[in-house]
């Protein structure tokens, strides 16, 4: 495990006392210290934990969408998108996990974090192109991985796995075509456990 110049439970303290109401809950488990923030208080409490003293979030490593809609076999209650960004104080030697859920699961918005951190520009492509997350403010806002046209979110649990469509080379036309997919659905074969002895065993 990494060394920390500052231990996870006064980095809580530290990032509880800086966010104060903003935030929901400042957890710490595992060695990593992880803060939920509300919708309306994201980018404000990012402004915050990049510029207070103690924070100094001057970089954000990773930002990526989540769906909970399947998140521990149903268990869980509360909203269905969020987004949750890694940062780290060079300075300080410290990291922290940030994630905001949208409020609404029909249409997901939260701020954009551009303007706070420009390496959120090409993140924030990729969770709004797989999760079809909006974030507002985002100056260039659309697909990056996936094919002009594309229909859907492929990394939303309720995304088909074989897709919608597929492309194939159409040597009549010269260009490469789409068609709607035509894998058939299998039906999962149960795995058999044989006897230990079965077919006489080894020889």
């Amino acid at each position: 495990m990494t060394d920390f110049a500052i231990s996870p439970e006064v980095l809580r303290a530290t990032v509880a006392e800086t966010l104060g109401a903003k935030a929901k809950s400042v957890t710490v488990a595992l060695g990593e210290v992880t803060v939920v923030v509300g919708a309306a208080d994201y980018l404000e409490a990012s402004l915050l934990l990049r510029d207070a003293p103690g924070c100094r979030f001057e970089q954000l490593i990773d930002l990526c969408g989540m769906d909970y809609s399947s998140y521990r076999e149903g268990e869980w209650q509360g909203a269905r998108y969020g987004v949750v960004s890694h940062l780290m104080s060079v300075s300080l030697n410290q990291r922290l996990r940030l994630k905001v859920f949208a409020d609404s699961d029909d249409f997901p918005v939260v701020d954009s974090l551009q303007s706070v951190w420009n390496a959120a520009t090409w993140f924030e492509r990729e969770a709004f192109d797989l999760y079809g997350i909006v974030f507002e403010g985002h100056d260039d806002l659309r697909r990056i991985l996936t094919d002009y046209g594309f229909i859907g979110h492929p990394f939303r649990k309720d995304f088909p796995v074989s897709g919608h469509v597929e492309m194939r080379y159409d040597e009549e036309q010269k260009r490469v075509v789409y068609q709607p997919v035509s894998i058939e659905p299998r039906e999962i074969t149960p795995r058999v456990i044989r006897e230990d002895n079965y077919g006489g065993g080894l020889h």
